[in-house]
């Protein structure tokens, strides 16, 4: 069992909450990010939301990237880059076969 958060754009959200299921029904546990509830958030929360996610990454042993259509915006370059520095693996959707 590996500890995995899951990364990529809020708009295959709906992709990485189906990842996430496919991947807890195979044994992993998965870590999903705060899905937006509302339109706007303050600069602060924004703020927060990543902060809290990288922190997320730090407590993985992995990070699943939903890189539908190979898109990867540039928040979630971010986080690779982030999980690269802690040398965590990751897992591309575009590769990843079940």
């Amino acid at each position: 069992m590996k500890v995995i958060t899951i990364c990529g754009s809020f708009k295959y959200s709906q992709k990485m909450m189906e990842m996430g299921e496919k991947l807890q029904l195979q044994g992993d546990c998965v870590i999903l990010p705060n899905f937006p509830t509302k339109d706007t958030y303050t600069e602060e929360e924004i703020k927060m939301f990543g902060q809290m996610h990288k922190e997320k990454i730090r407590l993985s042993d992995a990070i699943f990237v939903v890189d539908v259509d190979g898109y990867i915006g540039n928040a979630t370059q971010s986080e690779i880059k982030f999980a690269e520095s802690l040398n965590k693996e990751i897992i591309y959707y575009s590769k990843f076969e079940m």
